[in-house]
């Protein structure tokens, strides 16, 4: 049986049926040569469980269930397409996740990284660095008062502007669409001065940001930007642009929001997802020990 072959067609199959983005693709590509490589392109029953063990033992579980869910597609699609007998058939895998809880920044750290972007966009010199610090201090003032995903953020076009409303339509996962109210008057203003200088430019697109060379700015470059004033402003080298959606939705249900409205602002399909931001939430802990916790009342005297 020619492996190659099949990953090739189901590959070309996934990209057809599921509309998949490029980092998906390659994803999918890279699974399914790490399978071939492992097996020798020989995919028995043995060698498909010595594979997985082998991903048990090396791989963090969420790795590993990606893979083990392509390797699912790929041999399921294999058996629909000839007479072959899928080796996983007989069995249910199962991997058991770890619980990770979403890092997010300290608010003094958000408070320290937007200073020095506001002091930044002061003592720009040239319209380039104006430009510059114009537009990244929106795209970074609009995750932190959105919670949007840097590849929503990349997304956006001008006629995703409702400016009466001062509300954003998000083109989420699964071509999902949601609103966005800005509610921060200063993130607002940020935006409509980046259109200002967005409005100069010869742009042949409708994306609302652009890189140097006018062209839609990826989520790679928006990556970019958050680390370069991450390391400037001097803040935790390992925080993330994710980190800033994390810190949305965590003081959002710190200061009193509800798990439902949270989920519809983030955009998740199930409240389970959101539901882990609480176990984040640590406003609610403190003040849960503290009213009740019997060692709080075990005082010796002295």
């Amino acid at each position: 049986m020619n492996l190659i072959k099949y990953r090739e067609i189901f590959i070309t199959k996934m990209m057809v049926s599921k509309n998949l983005d490029i980092k998906s693709i390659k994803a999918y590509t890279s699974d399914l040569n790490h399978l071939i490589d492992f097996t020798n392109g020989k995919v028995t029953q043995e060698s498909i469980m010595s594979y997985i063990q082998y991903l048990t033992q090396t791989y963090k579980d969420t790795t590993v269930t990606r893979k083990l869910i392509t390797i699912k597609m790929f041999l399921r699609f294999i058996e629909e397409e000839t007479k072959w007998t899928n080796p996983l058939d007989k069995y249910k895998i199962k991997i058991k996740k770890e619980k990770r809880l979403p890092k997010t920044i300290p608010v003094k750290d958000v408070s320290k990284l937007l200073d020095y972007m506001y002091d930044n966009l002061n003592q720009t010199t040239t319209s380039f660095a104006y430009f510059q610090a114009v537009r990244d201090l929106c795209i970074i003032d609009l995750l932190l008062s959105t919670g949007m995903r840097i590849a929503e953020v990349s997304n956006l076009k001008l006629e995703d502007i409702i400016t009466s409303e001062r509300v954003l339509l998000v083109h989420g996962k699964g071509k999902k669409q949601r609103l966005l109210y800005i509610s921060s008057l200063e993130t607002w203003n940020n935006l409509k001065t980046w259109l200002s200088i967005r409005k100069k430019l010869k742009v042949n697109h409708d994306y609302l940001f652009v890189n140097k060379f006018h062209d839609t700015l990826s989520i790679y470059g928006i990556e970019n930007i958050f680390t370069k004033y991450r390391d400037k402003s001097e803040i935790s080298p390992s925080a993330t642009p994710h980190y800033l959606r994390h810190t949305f939705a965590t003081n959002l249900l710190a200061n009193g929001a509800d798990l439902r409205s949270v989920q519809e602002l983030l955009g998740h399909s199930s409240i389970s997802t959101t539901e882990i931001y609480t176990e984040v939430n640590t406003v609610r802990k403190k003040i849960v020990l503290k009213k009740y916790n019997l060692r709080n009342k075990l005082t010796r005297n002295s």
